[in-house]
């Protein structure tokens, strides 16, 4: 995801095509088939604040940043449920960083980086 962040025209579609192969790798092996409200099952564990961080910053973020959408609802159900489940736990909503100034720090900063290539 980071190098869709770092480029643009064709380079940037081929960084797309590569982050939808893994969000499809993990809605499917990650989050199985049946359904589970976190990785591991019911409760919240290591391997979901790991993920969870990359799905704040870099899903979200970056997707407002660069402007493409990655995760659609409709192409990736278990996964956007994830979120949402992730989201709403006390101490994870109580401690995520703003996410209109993310944005505004990540388009500054890829608007020095992208000029400076």
């Amino acid at each position: 995801m980071w190098m869709m962040f770092r480029s643009c025209g064709e380079e940037q579609e081929r960084f797309k095509k590569e982050c939808l192969e893994m969000l499809k790798t993990i809605e499917e092996m990650a989050l199985g088939d049946h359904e589970k409200k976190f990785f591991g099952g019911d409760q919240i564990s290591l391997v979901d604040i790991a993920f969870g961080a990359h799905a704040h910053w870099l899903l979200e973020v970056i997707e407002k940043v660069v402007g493409v959408k990655l995760l659609e609802p409709h192409k990736f159900p278990r996964l956007h449920a994830w979120i949402q489940n992730f989201k709403q736990v006390p101490v994870i909503n109580q401690n995520l960083p703003d996410s209109d100034q993310m944005v505004l720090t990540f388009k500054g900063n890829r608007e020095r980086l992208l000029a400076s290539s």
